[in-house]
């Protein structure tokens, strides 16, 4: 959903949207209410992507009661908040929907559940429905009957056809940045941080898993029962259902998925209890008791997703040697930076993304060596480089997103890489050993808590700077934090291993050597998108073609190499590995990969090729890579 447009009009359009209907049963209309309904373009939330009044009344306790009804494609059941009255005055609770119908609302003070006065807002095609409900005094408990629409923006519903087993349907959340609010009414800002409990129902075929305490060698009984005793933020909200069986890894870590990738994933994934004792040894104990990790179908938009307890994954990442295995550490570090430490608003998603991608490079290093995490770097680094060039307006490469910017506006790189840099640079200008000290200070201090740029800044001066305020001035950590574009005290990660390749690549480009005696054969993942990334625009289809023939480039397993060698097939015009680009559209959901080869095709004049292979592939995309490749190809 894209945000910038509408941010300053988002609750006036809440006035004049088009589904006024999603509630089945409301006051009658002559009915005067016991309050007054919220102006909720006068009087908005504390959170500028949430309607939620939570500086008033806030939700500390979700309890969910749900069906998962294949057939219709809809979670439906009941959700009970108790909430805390943070201003004893307020009468109003103010929750987030998206697309539910709303069925009936009860409060609870102390005794019977009783039915209550409520609203329901127009849809908002950005924020959807604010739900209003007035609660009497002394009530702590509002339970509303539901049900999600098939089309929810953060559930994706894959027949038996879209699953490794063709036996079983499907379903997964997707709930991160703002889609909680398409899966129950809840205040969806990561501002709020709840407990929560589910009973979820499915076929009795099928296992229902939750970013939460399950049993997972339990009976498959279509009957499961779900508490997250941890208070987290609501985007970590998670179900998924099928098909579903579990392999251990360790006594506490462990794979879910589907029986056919079962074994493929613990074998790549085994070195996770190793990054779980990294991550301990830096940064302190982990909060959570156990964590285990789901793979999902190829549909999923995303490399993985921080769910507490259970992970979830793309099948992307299981190369068959371990390269891609830092996507399984950045998830893992969420553990710390995002999951325990959470950013306040979408805002400041760098102290998510930026903090754990500074943890996972720290725990690849620790794991696979020095060279490796420098490669990383160096792959983040160009990445990094190319968003800032691309972005269209200055403002997107800021850490601080100003405003007017939301979560889906943000460039891919920024909070990620440059959040990262910026911990090299007080790395480097501190000193490793005490900032690891400050860092797990940080964790400690903060845990289970949601934070801003502002309080990071404050701490980071405070616990950091004021120790030896020489080394890094005010200057330059507001330029951090506040400008855009890359600062010159960014680090440039120099690795040994691809300037070798480079040695070769020049010696290639030059007609010195045939693609054939390249001693690329024993080259890692990263060497190979080194080579790629840095072949020079207006390399030809002919010298592509030397490369496939020598290396089956264009059939490459690996989703990272092919992904890259697509992209510079679309700019030098190379047909054959056409077909084997359509084969990975296909059968890849991933956004990293989509999205930019559905640009290049569009691009580089291929517009209809994309939208041949696009009207194909759109049924098995997830909702946001739909929304995302439609406006690229309209």
């Amino acid at each position: 959903m894209t945000r910038a447009a509408l941010l300053l009009a988002a609750f006036a359009l809440a006035a004049c949207g088009k589904r006024a209907d999603k509630a089945e049963t409301a006051p009658a209309p002559d009915a005067a209410p016991a309050v007054k309904w919220r102006d909720l373009a006068a009087d908005k939330s504390p959170d500028p992507f949430s309607y939620a009044n939570f500086d008033e009344i806030a939700v500390k306790h979700l309890a969910l009661d749900l069906d998962v009804k294949f057939d219709e494609k809809v979670l439906e059941g009941t959700a009970t908040l108790d909430v805390e009255r943070r201003n004893p005055d307020s009468a109003l609770l103010i929750l987030d929907t998206n697309d539910l119908t709303i069925k009936t609302v009860e409060t609870r003070a102390g005794g019977a559940w009783t039915p209550a006065e409520f609203n329901l807002s127009p849809d908002n095609p950005d924020y959807g429905s604010a739900l209003q409900v007035a609660l009497p005094q002394g009530a702590d408990s509002v339970r509303i009957a539901y049900r999600t629409s098939p089309e929810a923006a953060g559930l994706q519903w894959l027949t038996p056809a879209q699953t490794a087993g063709k036996k079983h349907p499907y379903v997964y959340s997707q709930n991160q940045a703002i889609q909680a609010r398409s899966m129950a009414p809840v205040q969806d800002t990561p501002a709020v941080r709840m407990t929560y409990s589910a009973a979820i129902r499915t076929p009795k075929a099928l296992m229902a898993v939750m970013s939460a305490a399950q049993d997972p060698e339990g009976v498959r009984d279509g009957d499961y029962r779900f508490e997250m005793k941890q208070p987290i933020p609501i985007y970590l909200l998670a179900i998924a259902a099928g098909d579903i069986s579990f392999k251990a890894i360790s006594d506490h870590i462990g794979v879910f998925g589907e029986a056919t990738i079962l074994d493929a994933a613990a074998k790549e994934f085994e070195d996770t209890p190793k990054m779980e004792a990294a991550n301990v040894a830096l940064y302190g104990p982990y909060r959570w008791e156990r964590y285990d990790m789901l793979v999902l179908p190829p549909s999923f938009p995303y490399g993985g997703m921080e769910n507490p307890r259970l992970t979830f994954l793309t099948p992307t990442l299981i190369a068959g040697d371990k390269s891609l295995t830092n996507v399984v550490a950045h998830e893992l570090a969420h553990s710390w930076s995002g999951n325990l430490v959470t950013n306040a608003t979408w805002r400041d998603s760098w102290l998510n993304e930026g903090v754990t991608s500074y943890v996972e490079n720290r725990v690849i290093e620790a794991l696979y060596g020095a060279e490796r995490a420098t490669m990383e770097r160096a792959l983040d680094l160009d990445a990094l480089k190319r968003d800032i060039a691309e972005a269209k307006r200055p403002a997107l490469t800021q850490l601080k997103l100003p405003e007017d910017l939301g979560p889906d506006d943000e460039t891919a790189q920024i909070p990620y890489a440059k959040g990262m840099f910026f911990l090299k640079f007080l790395e480097g200008r501190f000193g490793r050993e005490a900032f690891d000290r400050f860092l797990k200070g940080y964790f400690d201090s903060f845990a289970f808590k949601s934070i801003t740029t502002e309080d990071f800044e404050t701490y980071l001066k405070a616990h950091l700077v004021a120790a030896d305020p020489g080394k890094a001035t005010a200057a330059e950590i507001t330029e951090w934090l506040y400008a855009p574009g890359l600062p010159a005290t960014a680090e440039q990660p120099a690795s040994e291993a691809f300037a070798r390749v480079s040695a070769e690549q020049t010696s290639w480009l030059a007609s010195a050597k045939a693609a054939s005696a390249l001693p690329a054969t024993g080259w890692t993942t990263h060497e190979w998108l080194h080579f790629i990334n840095s072949l020079p625009d207006g390399t030809t289809a002919d010298r592509l073609g030397e490369l496939d023939a020598a290396f089956k480039l264009s059939e490459a397993r690996n989703a990272e190499i092919a992904s890259a060698w697509y992209l510079k097939s679309i700019a030098a015009g190379y047909e054959p590995a056409m077909p084997h680009l359509k084969d990975f559209l296909l059968h890849v959901g991933r956004g990293k990969f989509i999205y930019r080869l559905y640009e290049s095709l569009d691009e580089k004049g291929r517009a209809d090729f994309a939208k041949s292979v696009y009207a194909e592939a759109r049924p098995l995309y997830h909702p946001i890579a739909q929304e995302r490749i439609d406006g690229i190809l309209e």
